[in-house]
């Protein structure tokens, strides 16, 4: 302790306890029932960045976008919900799977972009922060649990989970909650054939300090921010349609360049968190890599085991995309919760099987754990 005018102040020493874990004790995700269908689009009216309109027709445009991206149906939050209310629904059942109380956490650590949007603006809110919010509507009255977001493109839950994790290891937490929720469907350009990659969705986990032999621990992990020529790959922008106000702007992508991004840096972040959890890469029993693109994610899990001259073991890497789309920050907590709980036909994780989770986004971002559960 030292005095600073007169003011007695507590320094808090942080220590790394070797003899701990973080395990995950709890998941759960809400997945939107409105389905959006590829052929709801039949009559959209898609232009190109130029703001003219595509000379295709719309059969064939939503074809290929299919081949490319594997989509075929996405999932839509009702107009009475807003991306806090999401949250605290996935938020709820990952604190139910846990068996804790919600009064006992430290911290409440949410990805999200875009605030809250409501179904008939595109305006985003957040102001107070969506964490606080789920905090208010879970009631927990404990001041000391701390409610606070991430923004950091799709890899946000990764990224909170990661943070979670450093904050047990240092002392400062015992229990956090790490949420991911995102309105996609509200801050699309409906103009943009883009818009039909993207959903919305939210997922949670409870992860929680325990003994080194008590089972469950996050064994590695890797991120970087690449900003020096990347920073603008996705970004907020006008619609394509030259009769709208151009003072709207709308979530954008330069899709190319991130695909040529992604492919060229995620495998080299998962090898960088893999190496580091000194597990060899066949003791992997499945990647669960954030849900953007059906052929990009194929090719980033060849060029990941190609990087070790292995080839892809067959089931490996699960896949919601083509029913859900691409939920931002949702995308992998909600593929882990479908997995977990033996909801996603073909795949399961055992106690003792390692995992490796991995995400890639606006900033850009990438982020990759190693896990055994």
């Amino acid at each position: 302790m030292f005095v600073i005018d007169g003011i007695l102040v507590k320094c808090l020493a942080l220590k790394i306890d070797l003899n701990m874990n973080c395990k995950i004790t709890g998941t759960g995700s809400y997945i939107p029932e409105l389905v959006q269908k590829n052929e709801d689009f039949i009559k959209s009216a898609f232009y190109d960045n130029q703001k003219v309109k595509l000379k295709h027709s719309n059969e064939i445009v939503i074809k290929k976008f299919k081949e490319i991206t594997g989509i075929s149906e996405r999932r839509y939050v009702n107009d009475e919900l807003k991306n806090s209310d999401m949250a605290t629904i996935a938020a709820q059942r990952a604190i139910e799977d846990s068996g804790i109380n919600s009064e006992e956490l430290d911290y409440i650590i949410l990805a999200q972009n875009f605030g809250d949007v409501t179904s008939k603006s595109n305006q985003c809110d957040m102001l107070p922060s969506i964490a606080s919010r789920v905090k208010y509507n879970l009631k927990i009255r404990n001041n000391n649990c701390v409610a606070y977001d991430v923004i950091f493109g799709c890899p946000g839950w990764v990224q909170g989970v990661i943070q979670a994790e450093a904050f047990i290891k240092s002392g400062i937490a015992s229990k956090c909650l790490v949420i991911g929720s995102e309105t996609l469907s509200r801050v699309v350009d409906p103009f943009d054939r883009d818009s039909m990659i993207y959903s919305d969705g939210a997922a949670a986990c409870v992860i929680e300090k325990t003994d080194k032999n008590d089972g469950g621990r996050i064994l590695s992990s890797a991120a970087q921010s690449h900003t020096f020529e990347e920073t603008y790959f996705l970004f907020y922008g006008q619609s394509y349609n030259p009769d709208l106000p151009q003072e709207i702007n709308y979530i954008k992508m330069h899709g190319r360049k991130i695909y040529e991004f992604a492919l060229s840096n995620v495998p080299l972040a998962m090898k960088s968190a893999l190496d580091k959890s000194a597990v060899s890469i066949d003791k992997i029993k499945k990647v669960i890599i954030h849900q953007a693109n059906e052929k990009m994610d194929e090719a980033i899990i060849h060029r990941f085991y190609k990087l070790y001259q292995m080839p892809v073991p067959d089931g490996i890497m699960p896949m919601s995309i083509h029913k859900l789309g691409n939920s931002s920050v949702a995308t992998v907590p909600t593929l882990l919760d479908l997995v977990i709980k033996g909801k996603l036909e073909g795949h399961e994780i055992l106690k003792g099987d390692f995992i490796l989770l991995a995400s890639v986004g606006a900033g850009m971002n990438i982020n990759a754990i190693v896990y055994q559960y």
